[in-house]
């Protein structure tokens, strides 16, 4: 049986049986706190917990859930897996146990000509806590199932809660006898790893409420007023019994992915059967299962919105893609895989996700895109990393005998932060060589890291002062400020509060930098990409602050910085607060330009584009977005010509606050992982052109902001991109510049304007020809050297070497191939090294190539490049047979060649 028909047989029963049969909520976790869904009962907790009503007794789903705290388990066991379907009913005062039971085993054992399962009841087993009678006299009386097969377990090896005081209940686990070939006999009790008497469902009977505890250790301190059920079915586990497989890799919905890892890297799945005795054949094993896994739950993440990045989701995605790649290549396969994969994968899920297939543009282009930049990254760390097992492996040998090499946490944290190489990457490829890597010290500079960028961003919102002043200010005022400058540029207010140099005071006299906060403000807060007001605040005795910031350390509390440039301000005084309006306006324009280049490139690019930040300033935007590949220049044009377009039909843009369904339902736009309240803003332009949750201040109209004008658009990280743009005056003077720019240069090429881009074509192809001339040239003139330098060959210890400095060259290159060319010339049955130098753009450079005879006797151009570059005040290395590097200091060059004498002499 399909894993698709398990999946509707179990929806149709439900169904059929009174559930209100409820869909599968997003992989994203609606609570930022957590990630993702991880269990069928998720979207019921308020329910389960009583925090609110039930709009049904009743229901059922099958939930997508993601796990992946046992990411090391996937592959080498029967059961891990980070993406898997729950399969759940749910009674919310309704039915109970008996009710739970009777659905259970009536679903599972009845016949499959009836639409239920046909399992054999004899091979089912049971696991209730030794209390639950009602269970157990349920299952043994009513049901009809042996007393043996109904084991009896303590609460706290069979109970559930939330981990805090609240509701709690035992449960009643269903296992599935697979038979003696997968373990000892006896029941769920004596199979410790649980592969032969396999739980496949749960259910889980809410009725106490439980006390303070860690863990399990707490009490039972009453019952609830209202009891509940919350059961779950693993359907991947269901699947691969009722398929005949042994594990859940096997099945209909996951194999496919591990036939096509099979074709594309000639290896068979199964030889490793035997476990990790099998060496090499079991770890081929292990890595297909992870492949199949991790593409699978790549593609659902992806299909529900979620993209690669550096943190949260995003980074879970982003290893679980790198991770599938990784194994690939160590499977053989150097090649881009996922189009072959992840489109394995999405045939297999359509029959029950049919919105992969409406998604798959977009999914497969996010995913093919992370993975040429994990290729990328993976060509220029592993180089890295290599380098540094080597010293690790080279710095153990020389230390106590048995010393294990660890490659230092600086260096991988420099791999992290220069490379973008994942620590779990590095750990993982450095285990692979027999060599440790100091994760304390790697955790202890990142850490340090995200400090410096907390206190700047600390810095930035409460300056320096610690944030539970403001608390206490906020308190002492009954709540935060009022904000009137969605309707108001000026306002009267009263001082609630006064800070110099970041410590409360009474009073201030002039000059003096100070922080203010009033009960009442028409000043904007800098938050969501917009930048704060400008302005100034005038005292009832006579005090002027001209006020240069505003920010909001704690939620609804408005702190004015500024400088107090006449008289005093004092704490109660009544003040009259007023913006900058002609800045204001600005910012406005800049803001509502960036709603309308948002929804240019969802129109004109993709719709699932989201945003990832920006900033509004006066006269200029810039908006960062999610996307996997830079925009054409026709693509810029376009967006930039549907928002002028736009911009002319001068479309009101309004403001409404509602319920935040009510604004999702009206198809408003949230910032992806943002947390909002129960009431949000909408800001809505024109007829739904664009409608976004928002808290920032906008124009009334589009025609307002004039124009706007796309500077340019470029990567800032791996699948984050940036729009920069100017608008009104700006973009109209940046316009005029480049009109008088392209005539100027028109006039300068002997053309019109319209033929600029083929004329400074052909400029170009001529200066490329130019250019090759002259490297030929060089090259000639370096190769005319090559017999000359091979003559000068002098005996150095063991050693014939060659060496020169040869003064300015065209590139790196050149000198290469004259090094590798004058080696060529010298006797093979020699041990030659040459040694050549020569400067580049100013900067002094040396290559070294040693021969086969060379090698054997120890010489190693590597390390060779590496005593010389460190004369050079530079760095370098490459490879045994010839390698290259560089410095800062030209007039060390004869030294840098000394030193490479005296290493061969030695």
């Amino acid at each position: 049986m399909r894993t698709s028909e398990i999946r509707s047989r179990w929806l149709d029963y439900f169904a059929a049986n009174d559930h209100e049969i409820r869909p599968s909520v997003s992989l994203v976790s609606p609570e930022p706190s957590i990630l993702f869904t991880v269990a069928g009962m998720v979207p019921f907790i308020p329910y389960i917990l009583g925090t609110e009503k039930a709009p049904w007794p009743r229901a059922a789903s099958v939930q997508k859930c993601i796990r992946t705290n046992d990411i090391d388990n996937v592959g080498r066991t029967t059961r891990h897996g980070t993406f898997f379907q729950m399969n759940g009913n749910f009674s919310f005062g309704d039915y109970f146990k008996e009710g739970a039971i009777d659905y259970a085993w009536d679903l599972l054992t009845g016949s499959r000509e009836e639409g239920k399962y046909g399992l054999d009841g004899d091979r089912l087993w049971m696991t209730i806590w030794e209390e639950d009678q009602v269970s157990f006299d349920h299952w043994t009386r009513v049901i009809g199932v042996p007393a043996e097969r109904v084991q009896r377990l303590p609460f706290a090896e069979i109970s559930w809660s939330t981990g805090q005081p609240g509701p709690a209940g035992a449960c009643c686990e269903i296992h599935y006898d697979r038979g003696p070939a997968y373990g000892p006999d006896g029941g769920p009790i004596a199979d410790a790893v649980g592969d032969r008497f396999l739980e496949i469902w749960n259910l889980v009977f809410d009725e106490f409420i439980r006390g303070e505890g860690e863990g399990h250790d707490f009490e039972l301190i009453g019952k609830l007023e209202q009891t509940a059920v919350d059961t779950g079915l693993g359907l991947e586990r269901l699947a691969f019994i009722m398929q005949d497989k042994p594990n859940m890799y096997e099945i209909d919905e996951v194999f496919p992915v591990i036939a096509a890892a099979e074709a594309m890297s000639g290896r068979t799945y199964g030889l490793g059967a035997a476990g990790p005795e099998a060496g090499d054949a079991y770890l081929d094993d292990v890595r297909l299962r992870v492949v199949a896994d991790h593409v699978r739950s790549a593609l659902m993440l992806i299909g529900d919105g979620v993209r690669p990045g550096n943190d949260g989701r995003g980074y879970v995605l982003r290893r679980l893609i790198r991770r599938a790649v990784r194994s690939m290549r160590l499977l053989g396969v150097g090649e881009a895989t996922l189009p072959t994969l992840l489109t394995a994968s999405k045939d297999a899920m359509k029959a029950s996700y049919p919105e992969l297939e409406t998604g798959w543009a977009t999914i497969s282009e996010v995913a093919y895109a992370e993975e040429d930049a994990f290729r990328r990254t993976l060509a220029a760390g592993t180089t890295i990393l290599d380098t540094a097992v080597t010293a690790a492996k080279e710095a153990a040998a020389v230390q106590a005998r048995g010393a294990r090499p660890v490659v230092p946490g600086k260096a991988a944290f420099e791999l992290h932060d220069t490379y973008g190489f994942p620590i779990d990457l590095t750990l993982e490829m450095a285990a692979e060589q027999g060599v440790d890597v100091d994760e304390a010290t790697f955790r202890t500079l990142m850490e340090e890291q995200k400090e410096r960028a907390r206190a700047d961003a600390r810095a930035k919102k409460a300056g320096h002062t610690d944030v539970r002043v403001f608390q206490d200010i906020e308190k002492q005022m009954g709540g935060g400020s009022e904000f009137l400058g969605y309707t108001e540029s000026a306002a009267d207010a009263t001082v609630t509060g006064l800070l110099v140099d970041g410590a409360p005071a009474l009073t201030a006299n002039a000059p003096a930098e100070v922080e203010v906060i009033l009960d009442r403000t028409p000043f904007y807060a800098e938050m969501g990409g917009q930048l704060a007001d400008h302005g100034s605040i005038r005292l009832a005795d006579g005090g002027v602050i001209e006020v240069h910031d505003v920010q909001a350390p704690i939620r609804g509390l408005f702190v004015h910085r500024g400088t107090l440039t006449e008289g005093t301000a004092t704490v109660g005084e009544r003040a009259y607060a007023e913006i900058d309006t002609v800045r204001r306006l600005a910012i406005a324009r800049a803001h509502t330009g960036t709603h309308m280049v948002y929804a240019g490139l969802r129109n004109v690019v993709s719709a699932d584009a989201t945003q990832a930040g920006s900033e509004n300033s006066p006269a200029r935007l810039r908006f960062d977005f999610r996307h996997g590949s830079a925009l054409t220049g026709g693509q810029m044009d376009d967006i930039e010509a549907l928002v002028n377009d736009k911009v002319a039909e001068n479309l009101p843009v309004t403001t409404e606050v509602m319920g935040l369904d009510e604004a999702r339902a009206s198809g408003a736009i949230a910032l992806f992982g943002e947390k909002y309240g129960n009431r949000v803003r909408v800001v809505t332009i024109g007829d739904g052109f664009d409608r976004e949750l928002c808290g920032g201040t906008h124009v009334p109209s589009t025609g307002h902001i004039g124009r706007v004008a796309l500077l340019g658009e470029g990567s800032i990280g791996s699948g984050v991109r940036r729009i920069d743009a100017l608008v009104a005056d700006s973009a109209y003077g940046f316009q005029r510049k480049e009109h008088a720019l392209v005539s100027q240069l028109a006039a300068l090429v002997g053309g019109r304007p319209e033929e600029l881009p083929g004329r400074v074509e052909s400029l170009m192809a001529r200066l490329k020809d130019a250019e090759k001339r002259l490297a030929a040239a060089e090259q000639a003139a370096l190769t005319a050297r090559a017999a000359q330098i091979a003559d000068s060959a002098t005996r150095t210890g063991d050693y014939l070497l060659a060496s020169a400095s040869l003064g300015p060259v065209g590139s790196a290159d050149a000198l290469r191939t004259l090094a590798l060319d004058v080696r060529g010339r010298l006797p093979e049955a020699e041990a030659v090294v040459v040694a050549l130098a020569a400067e580049t753009n100013g900067r002094p450079l040396i290559v070294v190539a040693t021969n086969p005879a060379a090698r054997t006797q120890g010489a190693r151009a590597g390390a060779l490049v590496r005593t010389a570059a460190k004369t050079l005040g530079g760095g370098g290395g490459g490879k045994d047979d010839v390698a290259q590097g560089g410095g800062q200091d030209p007039a060390a060059i004869p030294a840098a060649l000394a030193a490479v004498t005296a290493a061969l002499s030695a």
